[in-house]
């Protein structure tokens, strides 16, 4: 059996419920997330998308995170469009090299069978 260390998340975004007193200046979210300037903009790496039970919800690779955060959550054929009021943090590994970031992520959806991946999926396959 090959085993793979995943490295320790660099960057953790969670859901923030938004507080309006006064004339207080809010930040606008986007499904309850305002800290996507903490993302690199032109780094590649590993998105992975948990719920309030902290279960995976999915694993995606970025060239650029920050863009691919955002289009996430933003975009009409994200694989979670359907599912983006589950998630509530996002957890960022920064890798640069495209061949470990693909390793990383076929890795992860299957060692931690990530609820809502489709492709890359081997764990399913003694079920037939």
């Amino acid at each position: 059996m090959i085993k793979i260390d995943i490295p320790a998340s660099d960057i953790t975004i969670t859901q923030r419920t938004q507080v309006i007193e006064g004339d207080e200046a809010v930040i606008p979210s986007i499904f309850g997330f305002i800290d996507f300037h903490l993302i690199p903009r032109d780094k590649g790496g590993i998105i992975m998308f948990y719920n309030d039970e902290d279960e995976l919800l999915f694993v995606g690779k970025a060239r650029k995170l920050r863009q691919r955060v955002k289009k996430h959550f933003e975009d009409n054929v994200s694989p979670i469009k359907l599912h983006r009021k589950e998630v509530t943090k996002v957890e960022i590994l920064v890798v640069e090299d495209p061949m470990e970031r693909e390793i990383y992520e076929t890795y992860i959806i299957n060692m931690r069978r990530a609820k809502y991946n489709v492709d890359k999926v081997f764990y399913n396959l003694n079920k037939e």
